[in-house]
């Protein structure tokens, strides 16, 4: 599938991710995980507002007060970004020093979930899959990852999808919404280099799941049993996430980074920042944490 795609933010982000859609301000938020920082875009008039952080920014989400709620690399707290008041949610992080906090998003049940990543360069299965509440207190849920990612639910809130970026698979759970459980784990694709290793994913309102291939600069799209639908180029080398937003949600907008050879680099300058299509389908609305 052939998609036209425009930048709306060209931070230039050394690795641009997490992109929310906040239905309330109408407006994106994104971080740039190693720039520690997290940004509020517009999607015509571009980048309004930037926060810096004292650590490494691995992804945030929208919480029912208004708040973000935002990870450092190895905890999580809730930042209001109209006071710039900062309250300390979790901090029981206690993997090794050589791992730290990776991809997260607000699950339908209203809790964060969030994945571990092993940041060494030879990485090991040690990472772990996270659900933290409003009360403070984090389950693990699974374990045995190298960078945990992709997480996503269904519109019905009936399946979860979650990655590991250097399995690299996609794997699908049924999802109870009202506990928070996850069963039935179902490994639905294999992935490589040259299809895109899984970074980011999102899902749409058929059900289907797209994937950031950030090694192949594509956008994946798949349906739930890992038959692969459409394969889109993105405009930058590294697309790290995608995010179904705009009033509809029929707007699709893509992080990435620029962690590349330089000469990949000369040739897509705007890799680090925001691009925006529009999507063939509308997405799944991503729900704000409860009780914060």
């Amino acid at each position: 599938m052939m998609a036209h795609f425009r930048c709306i933010a060209d931070l230039r982000g050394q690795l641009t991710e997490s992109p929310v859609w906040d239905d309330r301000r109408k407006t994106l938020f994104a971080c740039d995980i190693n720039g520690q920082k997290v940004y509020e875009i517009d999607l015509d008039k571009g980048p309004l507002r930037e926060w810096s952080f004292e650590t490494a920014v691995p992804c945030l989400g929208l919480a029912e007060s208004g708040r973000l709620v935002v990870s450092l690399a190895r905890e999580i707290i809730l930042f209001d970004p109209e006071t710039l008041e900062r309250q300390t949610l979790w901090d029981g992080y206690d993997e090794p020093e050589t791992s730290r906090l990776n991809d997260g998003k607000i699950g339908p049940d209203g809790a964060f979930w969030i994945g571990s990543m092993d940041a060494r360069p030879q990485r090991e299965a040690t990472s772990k899959l996270y659900r933290v509440t409003a009360d403070g207190k984090a389950e693990i849920k699974a374990e045995g990852f190298e960078i945990s990612n992709g997480l996503a639910w269904t519109a019905d809130a009936a399946t979860m999808f979650h990655t590991d970026s250097r399995g690299p698979w996609i794997d699908r759970y049924d999802f109870d919404v009202e506990t928070g459980s996850m069963s039935n784990r179902t490994r639905i694709a294999y992935l490589d280099e040259e299809t895109g290793r899984p970074d980011g994913g999102a899902c749409d309102s058929d059900g289907n799941y797209w994937s950031a291939g950030v090694s192949a600069g594509v956008l994946n799209r798949f349906d739930r049993n890992g038959k692969l639908l459409d394969r889109i180029a993105a405009p930058v080398p590294a697309p790290t996430m995608p995010c179904f937003c705009g009033p509809d949600l029929t707007l699709l907008a893509v992080t990435s980074h620029r962690l590349g050879a330089s000469e990949t680099l000369e040739a897509a300058p705007q890799s680090g920042g925001i691009h925006l299509m529009q999507a063939p389908v509308a997405g799944a609305k991503i729900a704000r944490m409860k009780g914060v």
